[in-house]
């Protein structure tokens, strides 16, 4: 039986399992190319051989890179992928809920939300830094015309990373949460939801006790998407993040001017705090679905 099994995958499965595997290795072996590298010795290049194992380029990293302040840079992409991620996680699930019901206008809504996944990132970019310019200009113009001139002396730019980095961020995320929120209740069962007001659950207690609790996993995951998708941002956010750079822009940066193994430490770093995102937010989605299943 396994012999003849055998016969019969032997003319399409290896040749597809040769093309997946080559797949992978161009998926990954870059990624693994840039850990084997980043932990060179202190005579270390840029490319193979390998010369010495040790640490060495991580605590050059630790000092910095010339005057790039990596540490405030990783502060920021940290905190301005926090926010997204909180913003990603609340509209998404407000707007799943809403869409549960017919809206009017609901489907040119919902296309006019996903259309910036077409748009070109640099292009969403230019339009939300060319956005937030105006807005400078209107302030500016408001403020000379109150004759304010101290807060005008003071005023610099409303480009910021909470403010329009923020908006170019969520431009990418949200529809990614929206349309994972949108399957999530498409296959709801509205019967535990019935079964809840039938014992007396007032709309928030369904919500929070019943509601939640059976696509948490779900909202974990898009939590984790949001996070994720701004934390390597790159494109959208060059145009609209002012005066600052966030991590992945910095790293680009120091690929024309960093000739030494520091600047795959600093890949390195950057790909463990996406691995360590995923692994929370897969043990957190499993933790859910263990309780659900044991309440149920």
């Amino acid at each position: 039986m396994s012999h003849r099994l055998g016969e019969r995958r032997s003319r399409g499965f290896w040749p597809l399992a040769g093309v997946f595997a080559l797949f992978v290795v161009f998926l990954y072996g870059p990624m693994i190319t840039i850990f084997v590298l980043s932990f060179q010795g202190p005579e270390g290049g840029l490319t193979f051989p390998l010369r010495g194992v040790s640490l060495h380029w991580f605590f050059k990293l630790a000092e910095g890179l010339g005057t790039v302040d990596i540490g405030a840079a990783f502060r920021r992409s940290m905190l301005l992928g926090a926010v997204v991620m909180l913003f990603t996680v609340v509209l998404s699930l407000l707007a799943g809920l809403a869409f549960r019901k017919r809206l009017k206008g609901g489907n040119a809504l919902f296309f006019i939300t996903i259309a910036s996944l077409i748009m070109p990132s640099i292009i969403v970019s230019l339009g939300i830094g060319l956005q937030f310019r105006l807005l400078d200009s209107g302030i500016k113009g408001a403020l000379t015309a109150l004759d304010a001139t101290s807060t005008l002396e003071n005023y610099g730019t409303a480009l910021g990373l909470l403010t329009s980095a923020l908006g170019a961020h969520l431009t990418w995320t949200l529809p990614f949460g929206l349309l994972i929120m949108f399957a999530v209740f498409n296959r709801f069962n509205p019967a535990y939801e019935e079964a809840a007001r039938d014992l007396g659950a007032t709309p928030w207690q369904t919500f929070l006790h019943v509601v939640l609790p059976l696509i948490g996993p779900s909202v974990v995951g898009i939590g984790m998407f949001g996070f994720t998708l701004s934390w390597d941002e790159i494109a959208r956010t060059s145009q609209a993040i002012g005066d600052v750079n966030t991590l992945p822009l910095e790293l680009q940066g120091l690929t024309s001017t960093v000739t030494t193994p520091a600047i795959y430490a600093l890949g390195t770093v950057t790909t463990v705090v996406s691995f360590a995102v995923m692994a929370i937010a897969l043990g957190a989605a499993n933790l859910l679905r263990r309780r659900s299943a044991r309440r149920g």
